[in-house]
């Protein structure tokens, strides 16, 4: 499998990879090691009046270096963003971005499912700073 450079480049260095922990962290999680890919994301909001706004991401992954890297590159692009329940950028995008082939498609989508599981609030209500 031939990877582009910024595949390369985020999967060799993983900037982001690592935990957080902490009363303004939200994790969660989609995929299984046995099913071959796997990612979890920590993200962190600000506190107050900034209790919207993502301060710090780290992911844990399993997968392929697309899913790495994939996974590294959202952790960083979401940092000083307003909590979503979306990806910096679309899937498709990231596909593109990224020289991802169409039939690993489905590791991508594991990569939003966990996106979607960690920012989601766990009251199941509303998203703080959710503007539609």
């Amino acid at each position: 499998m031939n990877y582009s450079e910024l595949t390369w480049r985020h999967f060799e260095s993983a900037a982001a990879a690592g935990v957080l922990q902490g009363g303004t962290v939200r994790r969660g999680s989609a995929g299984s090691p046995t099913c071959g890919t796997w990612v979890q994301f920590d993200v962190q909001l600000g506190s107050g009046d900034r209790d919207s706004i993502i301060e710090a991401v780290r992911f844990q992954a399993f997968g392929c270096p697309h899913v790495i890297a994939v996974s590294d590159w959202v952790s960083q692009a979401a940092v000083g963003r307003d909590l979503r329940p979306v990806l910096p950028e679309p899937v498709a995008a990231l596909r593109e971005r990224f020289g991802v082939p169409v039939e690993k498609l489905g590791r991508l989508l594991i990569v939003e499912d966990a996106w979607i599981a960690a920012i989601s609030p766990p009251d199941g209500g509303v998203t703080a700073g959710f503007r539609g």
